[in-house]
């Protein structure tokens, strides 16, 4: 018996959350998952996982193996792919990637066009569509995700920040006042873009939903920055689309003290093992050239005079 037998598969059910994510990430069965890591607790004679219909959650056996198998995988992976990486030399075949039509156009294929004249041996096959590709079931190596990311069967890396600002014109402050709080949004006229809700943080590490209403709304971010700059309402967008408008005055950036958590520019592939050479140099290049771009700067000004909400910069 391989003493490795069934740690994958653990390793793989515990971060993906249940059997059924964890053996899409392998590329297995489910059955096989589940009768390797029943293999691994008689092994053990302990218990790793509680098992319910719907989900899976670690036993305290179970958080302390994974915390220790993390490390041993993560190591031996990086062994074999350093000796694996020696062999291939330059990345080579088809990287199939998918990204957000308007990020992809702005970043990511400029960026991905430099990588792939530095190595002439790679074909690039990019996707831009604003639906959420299954990475497994349409066979695509790499994708760069907005946002949170939801999907718990596949590996992220962060690649860049990402900052939502609340945001309006000076001219429309100058008419209808400064927003000060959450529950001010409602009394203002809003610019819905792509997005039902606005996410926030309530001031206490705490995520608020506020459903934004207003006269306007459509589904690109660019329209909603020209409809705020011609100040038809407050909006959200990303750091993105609104750093130079605010930097030049032309947009205020609001409530900073609110700006939603846990939101990035995230590279997505479906597994962690065997991250071929071409995935990992490609998230490499895109980690570098973002990490230069002027969008991800410091933190904007917050509001000039806001209140106590205003003055901090989030």
């Amino acid at each position: 018996m391989n003493r490795w037998d069934g740690i994958d598969e653990f390793v793989a059910v515990a971060e993906a959350g249940s059997f059924r994510a964890g053996a899409e990430r392998l590329r297995v069965s489910s059955s096989q998952v589940s009768r390797q890591v029943a293999a691994l607790e008689n092994r053990l004679q302990t218990r790793l996982f509680y098992r319910t219909t719907r989900r899976v959650t670690l036993t305290d056996a179970g958080r302390v193996l994974l915390e220790r198998c993390q490390r041993l995988v993560e190591e031996r992976d990086e062994a074999l792919r350093a000796a694996v990486d020696r062999e291939e030399g330059e990345p080579r075949g088809v990287l199939r990637m998918t990204c957000a039509v308007s990020y992809g156009e702005r970043f990511i294929v400029p960026l991905m066009n430099a990588f792939v004249e530095k190595h002439p041996a790679l074909h690039l096959d990019i996707q831009l569509t604003n639906t959420t590709i299954d990475l497994v079931q349409e066979q695509v190596d790499l994708a760069v995700r907005l946002g949170r990311l939801t999907d718990s069967g596949i590996v992220a890396t962060r690649l860049a920040p990402r900052v939502m600002h609340l945001c309006a014109a000076p001219t429309y402050l100058a008419r209808n006042g400064t927003p000060h709080s959450l529950s001010e949004i409602a009394g203002h006229d809003c610019l819905v873009g792509t997005a039902e809700t606005w996410l926030f943080d309530d001031g206490g590490g705490r995520e608020t939903l506020v459903r934004p209403a207003g006269r306007w709304r459509c589904n690109s971010g660019s329209a909603v920055l020209d409809a705020a700059l011609r100040g038809f309402g407050l909006c959200q967008l990303p750091d993105y689309y609104v750093t130079e408008p605010i930097a030049a005055g032309r947009l205020v950036s609001l409530l900073p003290n609110h700006r939603p958590p846990h939101t990035a520019v995230w590279a997505a592939y479906p597994q962690r093992r065997h991250l071929s050479a071409k995935v990992r140099l490609a998230i490499e290049h895109l980690k570098a050239g973002l990490a230069r771009r002027p969008e991800y700067a410091p933190p904007l000004p917050a509001a000039p005079g806001g209140g106590p909400q205003d003055a901090a910069t989030g």
